[in-house]
């Protein structure tokens, strides 16, 4: 159920909001060195100001490269080379285009909890597995049955948490 919820706040650092994060660029993939790599691995990602992203690659030979990984990408900003760095500054985002994220990330939150429930189906089963095979009273099967209930809300709830927290960054003009 963890890991559910670590994959859905993955997810959300990849959504663009107006401050700019590394964490938006950092695995974008790019054609370098006859290999994809992804920019993290190629360039330093910096954030000089709250809406400007600074990559400086390692190598000055992958700059067309990574500005080609970056228009690629639909991130929806254009890069701007000059001289060593590539330079990306988040735009305004429109409303109707912060509304288009909200979706975006309520669709993050559902896969989210569909996939703490079916570890909670899974639990489930094993737990009326180890009933049928007489490893575990029925009692235990019941109360070990609340318990992962409590568990799979506890979850729940976190994504939502997540989710109302990012909806309300992304709404913030």
């Amino acid at each position: 159920m963890s890991k559910s919820l670590t994959a859905v706040e993955h997810q959300f650092v990849g959504i663009r909001t107006t401050k700019a994060s590394p964490a938006l660029v950092e695995n974008v993939e790019v054609e370098a060195y006859g290999n994809i790599m992804k920019v993290k691995e190629v360039a330093t990602i910096t954030t000089p100001e709250p809406r400007i992203l600074l990559l400086q690659p390692w190598d000055e030979g992958t700059i067309k490269a990574i500005e080609k990984g970056l228009m690629k990408s639909n991130l929806g900003i254009t890069p701007a080379v000059s001289g060593k760095t590539i330079r990306l500054v988040m735009p305004e985002l429109s409303q109707e285009r912060r509304q288009e994220l909200v979706k975006l990330i309520n669709k993050y939150a559902e896969e989210g909890r569909i996939a703490v429930r079916q570890v909670r189906r899974e639990a489930i089963d094993g737990l009326k597995a180890l009933k049928k095979d007489s490893k575990i009273t029925e009692d235990e099967q019941i109360n070990a049955e609340k318990k992962v209930q409590k568990l799979t809300d506890d979850f729940i709830a976190k994504v939502a948490e997540r989710t109302a927290e990012k909806e309300e960054e992304i709404m913030k003009v």
